[in-house]
């Protein structure tokens, strides 16, 4: 399973990128597809999705640890225990952002409904936490420039996929040696704290730190 939401999430996120770089036409003006952020700093940037499995020890490890981290939530996950996240987010360490309502492939929806999921968490996450979401990660990494406009309108200013999977699905992927400027995707499963302590070690033995991405994207005129 991993190997298909690596592939389907750098084909979408190269296409994407290459299209707003190379095109006049295609995707000007929209926000752009980042699965890596250009940087000479020896820093890499932790993203986790969903949200459904709290686990209290991959908690622990992000505060303990000081690790800047970016959640892409999906509202219902953060209905049942709204603390788990306002706990990290007081912490200083953690931003929530756009995951969708209910994790469609945005690809095959219709214009209001896409405006219906992107929007609509938006709302119910600004709601909840207080704050805006202006990240969207694009379930499955599936992305257009209908996704693009949709995003845009909400108020998205970068769709965020990711570089490398670390999430354990029906096994453990292979772990990448890692770059400056990587996007690394955990997910709130029952093996988080193993899949997040894995991708620690691979941040180390690379020489690079974990940073808030919001920052480095805006630094890189990405946002």
């Amino acid at each position: 399973m991993w190997r298909s939401r690596v592939v389907l999430g750098v084909f979408a996120s190269l296409s994407l990128t290459f299209g707003v770089a190379g095109s006049a036409v295609a995707g000007v003006g929209l926000p752009p597809v980042v699965a890596h952020v250009p940087t000479t700093d020896k820093v890499v940037f932790i993203t986790i999705d969903d949200g459904w499995n709290h686990d209290p020890a991959a908690a622990r490890t992000l505060i303990d640890q000081r690790v800047p981290v970016t959640l892409f939530l999906l509202p219902g996950a953060t209905s049942y225990d709204t603390g788990y996240f306002t706990d990290l987010i007081e912490q200083g360490r953690a931003t929530v952002e756009n995951h969708t309502v209910n994790h469609p492939d945005l690809t095959t929806l219709d214009a209001a409904g896409k405006d219906a999921e992107v929007c609509g968490a938006r709302e119910r996450l600004k709601g909840t936490f207080g704050r805006a979401p202006q990240l969207l990660r694009p379930p499955y990494g599936a992305v257009n420039d209908d996704v693009r406009l949709a995003a845009k309108a909400c108020g998205v200013k970068a769709l965020v996929t990711w570089t490398y999977d670390f999430t354990t699905w029906s096994e453990t992927p292979p772990t990448p040696r890692l770059r400056a400027g990587d996007i690394v995707l955990l997910h709130f499963t029952p093996t988080l704290e193993a899949d997040l302590e894995r991708a620690l070690a691979a941040a180390k033995a690379a020489g690079l730190k974990p940073a808030a991405l919001m920052p480095r994207l805006k630094a890189a005129g990405l946002a």
